[in-house]
Order: structure tokens, then sequence, then C-alpha cells
């Protein structure tokens, strides 16, 4: 029995939506940057908690300064053109393999549920400098045939590696509850949170899928340094933003 358990807040299902995004900590926090920033620069609600036993056992104060459980939100967020995202987003994931499992298929439940037309998986790859490149993965031939009409070319090489995680589960998953999941995976030197990788991630889901999400450096630079305060990072931010990427020294990512 699947031990998730979706604490709605708002409803007890999703508005009509263009996609959900879903991202939660990992290489270069890459994914968490465009989904954090999004909440940050839109008008967003928490529509539903996640919560699963095998989450890290840490509750923490919420802005209104009530304890709240260990979690992943499902926010809804209004874009420009009046268009409406769903983003499950996260400072941790499930601790344990089943715990991942579990609630990558809850999921992908909701998202079967809601007629989610494009579910998003966002992460980052540890890549070189010189390295820029955004992988397009799916596990649904029809899926990857509609991105190669549509002139999105679906990596058959990277990661090489492959994913684990949340991240892996819900796109390896999808075909199973009839779910068009897409992986997208940037390339980044594996910074505490590189905002530069963010930026092209972002900008290459407005340019090849036509989702309208206004982000910008200036969108992600608060929700950068929030997460280099929590991890003890103490180099400038300021020093990323203002530079190009191949100005970028590898020490700024240690």
């Amino acid at each position: 029995m699947n031990r998730t358990k979706i604490h709605w807040l708002i409803g007890n299902s999703l508005p009509n939506h263009l996609a959900i995004i879903e991202a939660v900590p990992g290489v270069g926090n890459v994914g968490k940057l465009v989904a954090d920033g999004l909440i940050k620069k839109h008008q967003s609600k928490t529509l539903a908690w996640i919560l699963h036993p095998d989450l890290p056992p840490h509750s923490t104060l919420s802005e209104e300064g009530l304890m709240t459980p260990p979690k992943i939100e499902i926010c809804s967020v209004l874009l420009p053109k009046n268009k409406t995202i769903i983003v499950i987003r996260g400072d941790v994931q499930p601790i344990t393999a089943t715990g991942q499992y579990e609630v990558s298929e809850e999921i992908l439940n909701l998202a079967k549920n809601n007629d989610t037309p494009q579910l998003l998986v966002l992460a980052g790859l540890t890549a070189g400098i010189e390295n820029k490149d955004i992988h397009v993965v799916c596990a649904n031939s029809k899926v990857r045939k509609t991105l190669e009409s549509n002139d999105i070319p679906v990596s058959k090489t990277q990661p090489k590696d492959g994913m684990i995680g949340i991240a892996g589960l819900i796109v390896s998953l999808s075909p199973l509850y009839d779910v068009p999941a897409i992986g997208l995976i940037a390339d980044t030197i594996g910074a505490s949170a590189d905002i530069l990788a963010a930026d092209r991630l972002s900008s290459w889901i407005e340019g090849a899928l036509d989702i309208p999400l206004d982000l910008d450096l200036d969108s992600t630079k608060e929700t950068a340094k929030r997460i280099m305060d929590a991890i003890n990072v103490t180099n400038s931010i300021d020093d990323l933003v203002n530079s190009s990427e191949t100005d970028v020294s590898s020490d700024f990512y240690a």
C-alpha cells in the first residue's frame, strides 16, 4: 500500500493547467532554482502538501511562525498570458528507495487523474564549464516521436549514468500511468546554486515548449542566495551573476 498522503489546503484537485513542473534538490539545484523562482516571481498558491513517513523527520517554521511537517509542496502559478502551471517542489525527498517510488507513483497518479498535458521533470547533470546543453529524455516512444516532430531532439547518450531519485522514477515510470513526462537536464558544473544553468533551462522551456515562464537571472538571484546561505556556501553569488559562464572559475562550484 502506498503510504504517500496528499493533504489538500485548497480544494481537492488541480486547476486546469498547461503543465506540471517538478523539481527537488539535485546537482547544481538547477531545477529547484527554476521552480522556486517561479513561486517567487509570479502569483502563486500552495494547493497541497505531499507527505510521506520516509521524508527526513525535520519540521520547520513557516513564514507565519507555525511548525510545518516535512513535505513536498504542490503549487499553482499564474504565468503571463493568463496561463497556469503546477509546480511540485520541495527542499527534500524521501530518504529510502521505497519512499521515492511511492511519492513518484503518487505524483504520476495526480497528473493522470487531472489530465496533465505534460509533466516536466527538471534536473542537472555535472559537466565542464564549456558544456551548456539541455538534455531531453523520455520513456515513451510516442512522447519521443511528438518531441522530434517539433524539432526537439531527444538524447540517447545523456545522462549516460542514468537518473536517481524521484526525478528518474517519474520519467521512467510515466508510461505505466499514461502520463507524457519529459526529463529536462541542464549541464552544470555542480554549483550549490547554479543560476546560469537555471537561466538556460528556463529559457529553453520558453523557446522549445512555448511556456511563458518569464524568468531571468534577477528572478533567481534571491533564491540562489537563500539556498547558498542554507548550506553555508561563502562564495558571492554576485560574482557569478556578473560573469559569463566561461569566466567563472570551477572553484566557485566547489
